[in-house]
């Protein structure tokens, strides 16, 4: 198993409000993470790196080693971070309602569990396919479900940035957790909607299938959503899944 991962601010932000990283626990596995934050000032900055190095720290300091303990982990860690990004946005008013998506996944022998928040997706490429694993919890989502408007319409909509569920919210925030089988060969695409917004899915998987190296592929992603205007921060992280993932 490989992972790349870059982030950059894009081509119309004065900062990058989005933050990933990829650590390791007790048990030698890996779990990829990724936020979006939001929030004025340096709030979104903020929000996305404490979601991060919070669920980091944790998964580090954890022995999981197969997915039938991770979904509870997952909901309770996610709780956690959402308190106390709740709470510091209490403790410094500038930073009050600063909030964050977050897409994670534990990666096991043959399969992974994602869990998320917001909407900052995750891609399963296999076999000349792409496939959405995770569901925007966002305004234009839900009227795309409710049959109120098109995907086309939900484009170009003007209220396409307003999240339903979030990191950094009081009380309880819903966690989607679900459990995933890997094949030989196969990737798994963490981003943030500054490349989905940008770079069509039927492109991602060309790149993605394209001869380049994992880091030459997530390079080009970031270069092509900047290209096609880079109106958001742009982070990927992309994971292949090599030769050795048991059948």
């Amino acid at each position: 198993m490989e992972i790349q991962f870059q982030s950059d601010i894009g081509r119309r932000r004065q900062m990058n409000q989005d933050y990933a990283n990829v650590f390791v626990n007790q048990a030698q596995k890996s779990l990829a993470i990724l936020a979006d934050g939001m929030g004025g000032h340096l709030a979104g900055d903020v929000a996305s790196k404490m979601a991060v190095n919070g669920l980091g720290a944790a998964w580090e300091a954890s022995d999981i080693s197969d997915s039938e303990k991770v979904a509870q982990w997952f909901i309770q860690q996610i709780q956690t971070e959402n308190q106390k990004i709740y709470q510091e946005g209490i403790e410094h008013p500038e930073m009050q309602g600063m909030g964050t998506t977050v897409v994670s996944a534990a990666l096991f022998d043959d399969n992974f569990t994602l869990a998320h928040v917001g909407d900052s997706r995750a891609y399963y490429v296999h076999d000349h396919t792409i496939r959405q694993l995770t569901d925007d919890h966002s305004l234009v989502n839900e009227l795309v479900k409710s049959g109120e408007i098109t995907e086309e319409m939900a484009a170009v909509h003007p209220q396409k940035n307003v999240l339903t569920r979030s990191v950094g919210v009081y009380g309880t925030v819903e966690v989607d957790v679900s459990h995933h089988t890997c094949h030989t060969d196969s990737y798994l695409l963490l981003c943030s909607d500054g490349l989905t917004n940008m770079v069509s899915e039927e492109r991602i998987l060309a790149i993605i299938e394209s001869d380049q190296t994992l880091a030459e592929k997530t390079s080009q992603l970031i270069a092509e959503a900047n290209e096609a205007g880079g109106s958001d921060n742009i982070t990927v992280l992309l994971i292949h899944f090599g030769e050795e993932v048991p059948e």
